[in-house]
């Protein structure tokens, strides 16, 4: 529940950002703004994850690393915002809605199959998905399936309020520094 409140007093506080974000989508790129995704939550179940559309329309609905090039599908904002993670704003409405968390593994595409059933051997889909986690924080876009779910089972196995505001501040510093982002 502290996270709804959390979620929903940042969306009023980051509103301004969002409509600037939004204006820039549109300017440069058109509609629609924003944009859903299937993704896999706790106990494998699907939802909507939502965020500020930075590909263009028409992109297939893969991981961005098993695009052979990804040189021609973002919008003209898209780089920039991936890379400072601005897309990743709507998804306060998901911890409003109760379908992720700011801390915990992040959801899964609903195709990545491989990493769907490595987390569900290691117990990791168990656990609410968040807006970052360990694995982000140690790598990103750089780690393989199998480091990613390495990192999501040690934080599993080591989850503390503590641990999540390292994390926290650890994905603040490493945001600012443009750091894990390949693509």
């Amino acid at each position: 529940m502290l996270s709804r409140i959390l979620g929903l007093l940042l969306l009023v506080l980051l509103s301004p950002l969002l409509v600037l974000l939004s204006a820039i989508t549109y300017f440069g790129d058109g509609l629609p703004i924003f944009f859903k995704q299937r993704r896999v939550g706790v106990n494998n179940s699907e939802f909507n994850v939502y965020k500020i559309r930075t590909m263009k329309n028409g992109v297939p609905d893969i991981p961005t690393h098993l695009m052979s090039s990804t040189e021609s599908i973002y919008t003209k904002s898209g780089p920039l915002f991936r890379r400072l993670s601005l897309d990743e704003l709507p998804q306060l409405l998901n911890i409003i809605f109760g379908e992720m968390v700011f801390v915990g593994p992040r959801p899964a595409l609903h195709n990545q199959a491989d990493l769907i059933e490595l987390r569900t051997k290691v117990g990791v889909h168990k656990m609410m998905p968040g807006v970052t986690g360990w694995a982000q924080i140690n790598g990103r876009d750089e780690l393989s399936i199998s480091e990613k779910v390495q990192h999501d089972k040690y934080y599993l196995n080591n989850k503390s309020i503590l641990f999540d505001i390292k994390i926290v501040v650890l994905t603040i510093y490493r945001v600012a520094r443009m750091r894990g982002v390949s693509n």
